[in-house]
């Protein structure tokens, strides 16, 4: 039986007959109406959602990655501008500080011609840390010409006077510290006493008559005696007058016209001025 003719040929006969099919199939296949068309119309139309959900999502992934793209080029380009906003910021605080600092330098220099003497105009750099005394430090010392007991003023009023000269710094010793002893004298009634501070706070004027009529917001200047200030000069106002307790002196409190938490820049008079004239004398 297998040496019959369809044995021996069975491989060319199937490869034959396999081709024929094929080619039956492609040639079918291109008519719409053949009968191949119907297992891929049936085929499409299974593998349609599958395909629509894919072209969806490859859609919404193409979005979505432009959109990240575009917000991270967003956010650096937010950074950027912030980085250049607080520059901007920066800058013109600095320059709004420089404006102040000429105008309070500006004052002083005004206030020097004023007092028509050398004087010297330094930056307060630091303050007492131990709470133990009322003192400022500034940013000047014997290099610049400055010395011991020189008198530190500001444009509101006396600040006190040097008790401690370092090459590049001084100690300013606060006119409302109980260590200060300042002469001076109610601008109205020309009652003289002592300046000083009390250890709670505050300042007081010493030995003053009971006699004297000092009042409220009374104007206290230097007198000149003390050899260190210069006359004329706003010490404060009165805050409180009282005559409590034995004694022969009124209780006066008197309020400083400087702040001295406040002060930033100081005058430093390195030569006594000339008397000043008092308003109310002739």
């Amino acid at each position: 039986m297998r040496s019959t003719f369809l044995w021996r040929n069975r491989i060319w006969l199937m490869t034959g007959g396999l081709l024929i099919l094929a080619l039956h199939m492609v040639s079918s296949g291109v008519r719409p109406d053949g009968r191949a068309t119907k297992p891929a119309l049936i085929l499409m139309q299974l593998l349609r959602p599958f395909q629509a959900f894919e072209a969806g999502l490859s859609s919404e992934l193409n979005g979505f990655s432009h959109a990240y793209f575009d917000l991270v080029g967003a956010r650096r380009e937010n950074i950027e501008l912030r980085k250049q906003l607080a520059a901007l910021a920066t800058e013109r605080s600095r320059m709004t500080e420089l404006e102040v600092e000429n105008r309070r330098l500006s004052d002083l220099l005004e206030l020097r011609e004023a007092l028509a003497t050398q004087a010297l105009a330094a930056n307060v750099i630091g303050n007492d840390a131990t709470g133990l005394s009322r003192t400022l430090i500034i940013g000047q010392g014997s290099r610049d010409g400055l010395r011991r007991d020189m008198a530190v003023i500001s444009t509101d009023g006396v600040v006190g006077r040097l008790i401690l000269v370092a090459p590049d710094s001084a100690r300013v010793l606060l006119i409302n510290d109980h260590n200060s002893a300042l002469d001076a004298l109610d601008q109205r009634t020309r009652a003289r006493g002592i300046i000083g501070g009390v250890i709670d706070g505050g300042m007081t004027m010493k030995y003053v008559d009971r006699s004297e009529d000092l009042r409220e917001g009374d104007e206290i200047i230097t007198s000149g005696m003390d050899g260190i200030f210069p006359r004329g000069l706003l010490v404060g106002r009165v805050k409180q007058v009282s005559q409590e307790g034995p004694g022969l002196f009124l209780n006066i409190d008197v309020k400083p016209a400087a702040n001295f938490r406040k002060l930033e820049q100081v005058l430093i008079l390195t030569q006594k001025p000339p008397e000043l004239p008092i308003a109310g004398t002739n």
